[in-house]
């Protein structure tokens, strides 16, 4: 089995700040070279799907302005238009899985939002019925979380938590809702690899905690996101722009917090998600 670990696009994109965005790219592609693993940066350069972006595609995804954010849905569109487009959650496991990729590492995944409008996420549809392993530091905090568990259940998508059994959220490394627990790779594959025996649909979600070093305590998070959540509410940013907005004025009213922790749990997530993927090439 080749040890082949999907990362997105989106984050380079729409994640995180230029050129802070380039410098994130490179660096996990690197680490997870050097826990033996080849990693894959999915996307669209112009109408072309790439599995494996250049340095020169990861410069231009993440300087161009016109990088659509795409979900499974707009994957024909992006094609058909010729377009550049970052891949999010949905999209990159959809590409993912037709090259037989079978783990993927995340920062957060998306979910049901708060704001009054209906506004849930394609990542929990794509979740529900794409069978490989994310890891991910949780639903994104901006998040509805109890909505989302909800949804994940009502999905039959499996979720574990990586030695803890309280959701983490992002920035947040718990909660005080209940997920099931995992202690070893070995098990996390284990659980893989009887969805696969058994033919059953969905990803096995790992669900990775910030490290507490880099972990926002909740309370403080809830207070930058108030303010974030009354600005979003002054402005005209609707649909895919909310939550990139979102997190700039996170960023903003944090001063960089919410930036250097949103590194520090993608590179988390892709030593983890190596170290699952060596042991599931042990076992198969």
């Amino acid at each position: 089995m080749e040890k082949i670990l999907a990362l997105e696009s989106t984050v380079i994109a729409h994640g995180l700040p230029f050129p802070i965005n380039i410098d994130t790219a490179v660096e996990l592609e690197e680490l997870a070279a050097e826990t033996g693993c080849s990693a894959k940066t999915v996307g669209i350069i112009a109408g072309q799907i790439k599995v494996g972006l250049s340095r020169e595609e990861i410069v231009q995804i993440a300087s161009r302005k016109d990088v659509l954010k795409i979900g499974t849905a707009e994957i024909p569109f992006a094609l058909a238009k010729k377009m550049w487009a970052a891949t999010t959650v949905s999209a990159t496991m959809r590409i993912a899985h037709l090259n037989n990729i079978k783990v993927f590492a995340t920062g957060g995944i998306g979910g049901v939002h708060k704001i009054d409008q209906w506004d849930v996420s394609q990542d929990l549809a794509e979740l529900s019925r794409t069978r490989m392993i994310v890891v991910s530091a949780g639903p994104k905090s901006i998040l509805d979380l109890r909505s989302t568990v909800e949804m994940l259940e009502t999905f039959q998508i499996t979720v574990v938590g990586y030695k803890t059994d309280e959701l983490p959220a992002f920035y947040c490394k718990s909660t005080s809702i209940h997920i099931n627990r995992v202690d070893s790779f070995e098990e996390i594959a284990s659980i893989f690899l009887f969805k696969e025996k058994f033919n059953l649909p969905g990803a096995v979600l790992v669900f990775n905690p910030i490290p507490d070093e880099h972990a926002i305590e909740v309370e403080q998070f809830e207070e930058w996101y108030r303010l974030s959540e009354h600005d979003l509410d002054a402005s005209s940013v609707k649909g895919k722009g909310v939550t990139p907005f979102l997190l700039s004025r996170l960023a903003h009213y944090s001063k960089g917090k919410t930036v250097r922790s949103n590194v520090e749990l993608l590179k988390n997530n892709v030593k983890v998600a190596c170290e699952i993927l060596n042991q599931l090439s042990k076992m198969q």
